[in-house]
């Protein structure tokens, strides 16, 4: 049995109109959740004999990653092989000076939220930026290339620069796609 915490705005997320999305989660999982609504704990009976022994692991990265901004539909990706999760604390960049986070917040999405797409465009990869957290879910070969580009920007780097980045990084993620070990 392991626990985790999910943010009070987000349980209601995590367990979707009239359930849905938690018994969801639990018949894809074969894993029984239950969710402290005033707390915000997700308590993970992972204690069952599992068909896919690593549903477990990979049940508590969905909780995590609803938990950390992304819809229930994106999260599930975590269910299938070769699909992670990657969370990037701002903090870690900028210090606890909330302002500094707001201002590089304000750089990952970019304008209209030209940044962040483009991020996911090029990588396939999908992202939230949440409090003070930016979550992203891809494969082995895409992920870090997605988080690389997150960290550029929160070092700093110019757009452009990680713009030519993402697009010298697209045959890679080309090749990989196609099935092919790089």
């Amino acid at each position: 049995m392991r626990s985790v915490r999910v943010p009070a705005d987000r349980v209601g997320t995590l367990i979707g109109k009239n359930g849905e999305t938690k018994k969801m989660l639990q018949s894809i999982s074969g894993v029984k959740l239950d969710i402290d609504t005033e707390e915000g704990e997700v308590i993970i009976h992972d204690d069952v004999e599992l068909e896919d022994p690593v549903m477990a692991l990979k049940i508590i990265d969905v909780v995590k990653a609803v938990g950390r901004g992304f819809n229930p539909q994106k999260a599930m990706r975590l269910f299938e092989d070769d699909e992670y999760l990657e969370l990037v604390d701002l903090k870690e960049f900028v210090g606890d000076r909330s302002g500094q986070v707001t201002r590089v917040r304000g750089r990952l999405i970019g304008k209209d939220g030209k940044t962040r797409r483009i991020i996911e465009d090029l990588t396939g990869c999908d992202m939230v930026i949440y409090g003070n957290t930016v979550g992203l879910i891809g494969n082995s070969i895409s992920l870090p290339v997605a988080k690389h580009a997150v960290e550029l920007i929160l070092n700093g780097s110019e757009h452009a620069t990680v713009y030519h980045y993402l697009e010298s990084q697209r045959p890679r993620l080309r090749i990989a796609e196609m099935g092919f070990d790089i």
